[in-house]
């Protein structure tokens, strides 16, 4: 558990169609709603034919990222949480506007999976809306995808991500901004194709309530009700009246109902034709609106953290016992790993930062995981899987540095497999990946106690010291320490043993 309780937590949302930050007061392990911004960005209007964001749409994003600065610069690190979502999951440039948006903002940003995103999408709205249901099924519209999910409380069962939103859909299908029936047709078919694999998984015979959770579906509600459409939020003969309305017209700059704001308009139809084909394909008459979504879902997930209950925990002993690791192996290194740890604790990499011991027990939960696949060269396996899984709570971040860590800790030590992974594990993952290594060495024989050494890291200098007479009787580990010693040495590292 971190330190101190921060007072105040901060939950941004970098989103395809819309910027989000909600900031809330923390008390007792109570939130309270201080404020909210939001800023349509239109992230995923900024995307080419060739995936790159054009600088006009940067710019556009980190003003915004600037004013929302100005609100979380100075708060601390554990307090605040950032995600983006599908279109800087797929730009090939993000990497360089997430830099300077990072700078923007003060804090680390974190790209998240579709599937993780229905995962926080759900968890927002599970917090924020009172249901007797049994099964909730839940949509979320966002620029360039569409989260559908069903979840029991508020645990997440069924998720999946699309890609289609209200932005690419209107680019897509209304080009110049010009509405007839045929282009609505071929929106509405394209959400179907994308939706048909999933028809059964979510069909309505599946849950017991809808909810809308995006600014798409709330605009769709509004304009519904102040219509006299629909008294019950978004409803399948609302819907019908909706479309036959939109069809009227010749260009979505005519669309002009009094409940719709002037800055949706151009994506308003595109979010209609999703929501259209969705209740056809799924069955759905009516679905309820909730004030939650992603970056309600990201405040719950942060005081997971703050209070000791991270769901990544959970995700990597559930992925841990899914692949049939050796539990009682693993203990014995995260024992290992903590007492390691303790020695360090003034070195930059563990000092202040409990995230690296964080980090090396889940590998030290995980590193085997690839055993159910093949034994040989298993750690490339184990870590193929952590790169390219859906990990409950894990960012692509997380799941990449966990993936360099596995990989890294058997046979040949390559410092330059951590150039590409963001600060500060660009800089500490060498040192974590040496620790590891040095903890799954002292416990290659699985059944044999931990002895009493000291270790001390300076530089490229590791130096390891044990009890007297201990490395005699152990000539295995002594063997295997030779061998560990020669691979960290072309890794341009130096390994020092002997007895106390």
């Amino acid at each position: 558990m971190p330190q101190q309780i921060p007072t105040s937590v901060a939950a941004v949302d970098l989103g395809s169609n819309s910027f989000h930050m909600i900031i809330c007061s923390l008390h007792d392990g109570k939130l309270q709603t201080l404020d909210r911004l939001k800023e349509m960005v239109r992230l995923a209007a900024g995307l080419d034919s060739q995936k790159y964001l054009d600088q006009a749409t940067q710019e556009r994003a980190l003003a915004c990222l600037e004013r929302f600065g100005q609100r979380i610069r100075n708060f601390p690190p554990n307090s605040v949480a950032i995600v983006g979502t599908n279109t800087l999951r797929i730009a090939k440039n993000s990497h360089q506007f997430i830099k300077k948006a990072e700078r923007a903002l003060g804090h680390p940003i974190h790209i998240i999976s579709g599937i993780e995103e229905a995962r926080l999408i759900y968890q927002g709205v599970a917090h924020s809306l009172a249901s007797n249901a049994n099964n909730r099924f839940v949509m979320d519209i966002g620029g360039s995808s569409t989260e559908y999910i069903i979840g029991r409380n508020d645990v997440a069962h069924t998720k999946e991500s699309l890609n289609m939103g209200c932005v690419t859909v209107s680019q897509l299908f209304f080009k110049n901004g010009e509405i007839n029936k045929r282009a609505f047709r071929k929106a509405t078919l394209f959400a179907e194709q994308h939706l048909e694999p999933f028809q059964n998984t979510f069909h309505s015979k599946n849950w017991d309530e809808a909810i809308g959770a995006s600014g798409s579906l709330k605009a769709i509600s509004n304009v519904l009700q102040a219509s006299g459409w629909s008294n019950n939020g978004i409803t399948m003969a609302g819907m019908e009246q909706l479309v036959a309305q939109l069809l009227k017209l010749d260009k979505v700059e005519q669309i002009n109902f009094p409940a719709l704001s002037i800055e949706r308009r151009p994506v308003f139809i595109g979010a209609v034709a999703i929501v259209y084909a969705t209740f056809k394909t799924l069955n759905i008459e009516q679905m309820t609106v909730s004030d939650g979504a992603l970056r309600e879902g990201l405040v719950q997930d942060l005081l997971g953290r703050i209070y000791n209950d991270d769901i990544r925990s959970q995700t990597s002993k559930t992925i841990a016992a899914r692949y049939h690791t050796d539990q009682k192996h693993s203990e014995q290194l995260k024992e290992t790993l903590r007492y390691i740890v303790r020695q360090l604790d003034q070195h930059p990499c563990f000092n202040d930062n409990l995230a690296s011991l964080q980090f090396l027990e889940w590998t030290a939960e995980l590193h085997e995981i690839g055993f159910e696949i093949a034994h040989s060269q298993y750690h490339k396996h184990s870590a193929y899987i952590l790169e390219n899984g859906d990990l409950a709570g894990f960012s692509k971040q997380d799941q990449l540095l966990l993936s360099k860590l596995v990989r890294s800790h058997r046979k040949k030590l390559r410092p330059e497999r951590f150039a590409d992974l963001p600060a500060p594990w660009r800089q500490n993952a060498p040192i974590m990946a040496i620790v590891f290594r040095l903890a799954t060495v002292l416990h290659r024989n699985r059944h044999s106690q931990r002895a009493d050494f000291k270790i001390e890291i300076d530089g490229n200098k590791i130096k390891l010291a044990f009890p007297d007479g201990w490395l005699e009787q152990a000539p295995l580990t002594y063997a295997d320490l030779k061998k560990e010693m020669h691979y960290l040495e072309e890794a341009n590292f130096e390994l020092i043993f002997d007895q106390c």
